[in-house]
């Protein structure tokens, strides 16, 4: 994959997003700034997780520089990975068809995106938080809801994320290392997809998720260590989307206004728009911070947040994905 390539390509493609005047602009940037440390102490009062930590601020970026960052981040996490041997010629079109690709997705998600927690990113491969001014503006525009309440909302989801990392000693080499294991798995199972080629396009034709197509693309290792990340990332998403709402309209006053309205509109959208999010797999991104959601709010109403904070304490304490849709099974599983 040539990242350097799809970074370009993103930003070329991009749009550069609402217009503000440069003094707006000046005061979201610093709003962003301040509340992505004040989101994480909040975070960490619900959570009760990361205290002794210190409370770092994001990243303010526009578009084409969330693209850079993101790839930047891709190439690190992806670096470990052992692919198949490729003549020169074949890897240097093949990367930058890739990179071409990849930086047309990314323009369209570069637009979508409010903010990101990349555990590899920044100058030191140590993490980094990412806020896209552009798009917290537009979805808070398009929402017509309160932007100091909104910046707030989604600092509190992102900085959940940054917690989840950095107060969860073992989760970042552990995430890189199935990422690792999964690529490193496709010189294994190539072979085998023409075997499965008459199963993928019986269930092309009789479903529309993207995720169920994907698995049967893998061979049996790689389907197993998908299933694992699927399920790390539905619980990552899930108990984010649950503590940005579970922090209260104490904090964030029009909580139950944004997220009825966010539900909402991430539900919406023209034909395209829906298309293009099954195509990418955006609508199984909805359906797992739903599903995530609903596992953390279970768990926490049978045994509190310090119960449900069990889950971190090693991957074997990982719900599977089995579990994330009955919570009863990963309580019975795991002793909080």
């Amino acid at each position: 994959m040539d990242w350097a390539l799809a970074a370009r390509t993103a930003g070329r493609l991009m749009q550069p997003g609402p217009t503000v005047t440069r003094a707006e602009a000046r005061r979201i940037v610093d709003l962003l700034r301040v509340d992505a440390a004040t989101a994480e102490g909040h975070v960490r009062e619900v959570t009760g997780l990361g205290h002794g930590l210190p409370l770092l601020p994001a990243d303010v970026v526009d578009r084409p520089a969330w693209a850079s960052a993101a790839t930047s981040g891709m190439a690190e996490l992806t670096s470990g990975a052992k692919l198949p041997a490729v003549p020169a010629t074949a890897r240097k079109f093949t990367a930058t068809t890739a990179g071409l690709q990849a930086g047309a997705v990314l323009s369209y998600l570069g637009s979508r995106v409010l903010g990101q927690y990349d555990p590899y990113g920044g100058a030191d491969k140590q993490g980094k938080l990412l806020l896209v001014a552009p798009n917290v503006v537009a979805a808070q525009q398009a929402l017509d809801v309160s932007l100091e309440d909104f910046a707030l909302w989604v600092c509190l989801h992102e900085a959940t994320h940054r917690l989840q990392f950095t107060a969860v000693p073992w989760l970042r080499e552990y995430f890189s290392g199935e990422v690792t294991a999964f690529l490193s798995a496709a010189e294994s199972t190539a072979s085998g997809i023409l075997e499965r080629l008459p199963g993928m396009i019986s269930s092309a034709r009789q479903t529309r998720d993207t995720m169920g197509l994907i698995e049967l693309l893998q061979g049996p290792e790689q389907r197993a260590i998908l299933d694992r990340l699927l399920a790390l990332t539905t619980l990552l998403e899930g108990h984010a989307d649950h503590v940005m709402d579970a922090v209260g309209p104490s904090v964030v006053p029009s909580v139950a206004t944004i997220r009825s309205r966010f539900t909402a509109r991430r539900r919406g959208g023209g034909l395209l728009d829906r298309l293009l999010r099954a195509l990418l797999g955006v609508e199984a991104k909805v359906r797992q911070y739903a599903v995530g959601a609903a596992f953390t709010k279970a768990v926490v109403a049978e045994v509190g947040m310090a119960g449900f904070n069990t889950v971190w304490t090693s991957p074997d304490t990982l719900p599977t994905r089995a579990e994330l849709d009955d919570p009863g099974q990963w309580l019975r599983r795991v002793p909080s």
